[in-house]
């Protein structure tokens, strides 16, 4: 998905990245097909999660919903992802992807399961 990691705040767990999308991702209408703007979405989510539990845990998808707001251009974008609550069993997840300029274009949600990384240790 071309992710390009920026900061990650441990406080808000809140994750900052660039994605830039090519034009092969586009589509008649001129803009990102709906599955790949999804993408971008999960993968800010998920990296979040990730980064909150420095790198020992990554997310194992149970569902997703995702809205476009805005036709979603060729080019640089932003992503925010954000841990909403991470339990034991269950984690609630949250991002938006943005133009450059701050504008929304895409948000979505995600129930997951907390799943450990092959070769991490776990404390």
């Amino acid at each position: 998905m071309g992710a390009q990691f920026v900061s990650f705040d441990q406080e808000s767990q809140t994750i900052l990245m660039n994605f830039c999308a090519p034009e092969s991702f586009i589509t008649p209408r001129g803009s990102v097909q709906g599955g790949l703007v999804a993408g971008f979405l999960d993968e800010a989510m998920g990296w979040a999660y990730t980064h909150s539990t420095g790198g020992t845990h990554s997310p194992l998808m149970v569902d997703v919903n995702f809205s476009i707001l805005r036709p979603v251009p060729q080019g640089k974008l932003v992503a925010t992802g954000r841990v909403i609550k991470a339990g034991k069993r269950v984690l609630y997840l949250a991002a938006e992807l943005m133009a450059p300029d701050g504008t929304l274009l895409a948000r979505s949600t995600s129930t997951c399961i907390p799943t450990p990384n092959p070769g991490a240790s776990v404390a």
